[in-house]
């Protein structure tokens, strides 16, 4: 039988601390931490049916990934300007491998593929600098098949029988 791993994301992000001001109103004051993820490997022994589902999700995640990248190198050749994380969802939300998974899974890979091109654009910084000799390429395309799929933990139920993927 063949084994699969499953990746959960778990974000802790933003406290709220309420304050008040001279004019006694109350403001609400956050305090930005730095982004804790933590990440839960389990180990599956799937069903046929199971397996059937999780490869089209992780099927689906890996064309999401294709078509952020096309995207995002086709802004980047035609226009000379890096892509945003908004525009990038934005543009995405009317893809049919978009729309085949759950929003914050897709968004996501979108913003996973934002962050390898704003590395990229680092990169280049440091090449019109002088600091890098190599000749630098946008971020490529992912070979067909299988991409990582991560669900907040707030979409994750606990169910008798384990853990219940939506």
């Amino acid at each position: 039988m063949v084994a699969m791993l499953i990746y959960f994301l778990l974000i802790f992000n933003v406290d709220i601390y309420l304050q008040f001001d001279d004019n006694r109103n109350m403001t609400k004051k956050t305090k930005k931490q730095a982004k804790s993820y933590g990440c839960q490997q389990v180990l599956l022994h799937p069903d046929q049916d199971l397996r059937a589902v999780l490869e089209y999700l992780c099927g689906e995640a890996n064309k999401v990934f294709n078509c952020s990248v096309y995207y995002a190198r086709q802004v980047w050749f035609k226009e000379n300007r890096f892509v945003k994380k908004a525009e990038l969802c934005g543009q995405m939300k009317w893809n049919r491998h978009f729309n085949a998974m759950y929003a914050s899974s897709a968004q996501q890979i979108c913003n996973g593929v934002v962050e390898s091109f704003s590395s990229f654009k680092e990169l280049l910084k440091l090449f019109w600098k002088g600091e890098l000799t190599d000749k630098l390429k946008p971020p490529n395309y992912r070979k067909p098949g299988l991409f990582t799929v991560s669900y907040p933990k707030k979409w994750l139920k606990l169910t008798e029988v384990g853990i219940r993927v939506p």
